[in-house]
């Protein structure tokens, strides 16, 4: 298949190395692809959410869709792996998408779409097997993707490309679980100041309570008890809330009406919100 549309979510985010993502994912793949950065003191809760948002928005659609590649590159500098953590692949529905093998960033599409499985690759393996199979690759250029630092120029596109094309790429499955962290944290704040929440509102500790819920303010660690609504329009003007917002399965978002939440109470990506008992 050629000129398939391209997302790619991606914490290398300075102007040169999207410059140089975005030219080879083109030259691959025969469309301008559309390169977005994952940056700030979460990435991986942002991406998740982001992830689990992109893949929702292909529903709903009332008629036939066209596949869209999916690349996602976070990567936790943990020292765990010998050159980074490994990257994995899966459908959803006709799309394909190529992750890194993050256990929260995949956690949430395990939780609310049902995935399962994915399939984990090695560099050297799928490279030397493309290299006597299909690509044209000398033994340098092999050495040369597998050793690089820089996997989602080299390698993740070419992935991309060999699956989308059908090719017997190598790869082991890897059971994906629902996360059984308990804290509720800011995921992404919108350019409105709107914190999005990585839980559906009804997870929430008392939502449906009349009481509302307690926020702690970080700018003087006030405690501010917060009503709850089913929707922005809900919220007197002015006053916080917390809502169901257009993020997720009806995850929770902590909002201002005509305000910043963020700036209220101080908060920012990654930080925790509430604190679910089970």
């Amino acid at each position: 298949m050629t000129d398939l549309p391209v997302v790619a979510l991606t914490d290398c985010a300075d102007s040169n190395a999207l410059a140089r993502q975005s030219a080879r994912i083109a030259t691959l793949f025969g469309a301008t692809p559309t390169v977005l950065p994952i940056s700030g003191p979460d990435p991986e809760g942002a991406a998740a959410l982001t992830l689990l948002d992109l893949l929702r928005s292909t529903d709903l659609t009332g008629g036939p869709t066209r596949p869209v590649v999916v690349l996602v590159n976070i990567a936790p500098r943990d020292g765990h792996w010998p050159n980074g953590v490994p990257f994995c692949y899966f459908r959803h529905g006709q799309h394909l998408v190529i992750s890194t093998a993050s256990p929260r960033v995949l956690a949430p599409l395990a939780g609310y779409l049902g995935l399962d499985e994915v399939q984990v690759t090695d560099v050297r393996e799928v490279v030397e097997a493309a290299a006597a199979g299909w690509a044209e690759l000398t033994t340098a250029e092999v050495e040369e993707i597998v050793r690089t630092q820089f996997r989602s120029l080299w390698y993740v596109p070419l992935l991309a490309r060999w699956l989308a094309d059908g090719r017997p790429v190598p790869s082991l499955p890897l059971a994906v679980r629902p996360s059984d962290e308990q804290p509720v944290r800011v995921a992404v704040v919108d350019n409105f100041g709107n914190c999005k929440l990585d839980r559906p509102a009804v997870e929430l500790p008392g939502y449906d309570g009349t009481e509302g819920l307690t926020v702690r303010s970080r700018h003087d660690g006030r405690r501010v008890r917060v009503r709850c609504y089913d929707r922005l329009p809900d919220v007197p003007l002015g006053e916080p809330g917390i809502t169901i917002g257009s993020s997720g399965i009806g995850f929770a978002e902590l909002v201002v009406r005509g305000g910043s939440a963020a700036e209220l109470f101080g908060l920012s990506q990654g930080d925790q919100v509430f604190h679910l008992t089970i």
